[in-house]
């Protein structure tokens, strides 16, 4: 096990050493030239000067090799020190904090509300495949795919924040405020829960553990309960991480119509202004937690199942 830790945390260095170079190289995308782009988001004037132009680049370091800029760079952001906004002329560092907790709090809120409506309704379609709990499962889980957000949450404003007055449309100001937005994000994985929990239980109960079970007069359901749910989690556990490392970046359709200060709402705000520091640390930040969650989840499946265990440590 420990072999295999060690490996996954060389592979996961090397990735986030990746990450921090293309995130560098942010500026030099498109346009080119960094220093363009800080004078042209602080004056009105499009037509720069040569003169400024090559005092905002010596200002900035960018008149030193490409190599020393980024070991600056990346000795800063390991500090975590990514400079100033140039839109807002506030530390990046402070903005991206607030935002990935208002991000993780919508994720983890969606998420939890899709496991707890998915778990039983899995569980039960897979009890009786073909049966009605099954045939109600497979047409609510393929209606929730094909509808997507963007289309969902004006809907939900308009009948529970308009017509009903439930909820509140926009902001995040207050508990409430968070209901609508984690409900709309919940039900694209709420489909996936369901289908993946099926799945996976149909496969455990045919299981020759779950049979001789079955054998000794123990009923179904507690069947299901005593050993189905367990050890059929392990995909779930998969997909759990997998939606909440795409949704700390991903729900940028939510809250923009939610009016949600989260990373989604930040790297799109970032993008249409230019706001290149603001575009480096949400790609690191992102980026990162994708991969640290993904490899949380693979040793957890070591820690969790004895038969992996075995396999790497032989």
């Amino acid at each position: 096990m420990w072999h295999f830790a060690l490996r996954r945390g060389t592979v996961l260095l090397l990735t986030l050493l990746l990450v921090s170079i293309v995130a560098f190289l942010i500026p030099y995308i498109g346009e080119g030239d960094p220093a363009l782009l800080v004078l042209r988001a602080r004056i009105a004037d499009p037509n720069v000067d040569l003169t400024t132009l090559e005092a905002m680049r010596h200002q900035l370091g960018l008149d030193r090799p490409l190599a020393i800029q980024y070991l600056a760079w990346l000795g800063d952001a390991l500090r975590g020190d990514f400079g100033l906004s140039f839109v807002r002329r506030a530390p990046v560092a402070d903005m991206l904090g607030g935002a990935l907790l208002v991000s993780i709090t919508l994720a983890l809120t969606a998420l939890l509300v899709a496991l707890l409506v998915s778990a039983p309704l899995g569980t039960m379609a897979a009890m009786r495949p073909g049966g009605r709990a099954d045939t109600v499962a497979t047409l609510l889980t393929q209606t929730l795919i094909a509808i997507p957000e963007y289309w969902m949450a004006p809907m939900g404003i308009l009948v529970f924040a308009l017509w009903l007055g439930w909820l509140p449309s926009a902001g995040w100001d207050s508990p409430a405020s968070l209901v609508l937005p984690a409900l709309v994000l919940a039900l694209r994985p709420m489909a996936y829960f369901t289908r993946i929990i099926r799945a996976a239980m149909i496969d455990v109960l045919d299981a020759p553990y779950i049979t001789a079970a079955r054998s000794r007069g123990l009923g179904l359901r507690q069947t299901v309960l005593r050993h189905g749910l367990r050890n059929g989690a392990m995909p779930v556990i998969t997909l759990f991480a997998l939606w909440l490392a795409g949704l700390l970046g991903g729900s940028v359709v939510v809250e923009v119509i939610f009016a949600i200060p989260g990373m989604g709402r930040l790297i799109y705000e970032a993008v249409i202004n230019k706001d290149i520091p603001v575009l480096q640390a949400g790609f690191v930040a992102i980026v990162a937690l994708a991969v640290v969650i993904n490899t949380l989840v693979d040793l957890a499946y070591l820690a969790i199942n004895p038969a992996l265990r075995h396999s790497h440590g032989a």
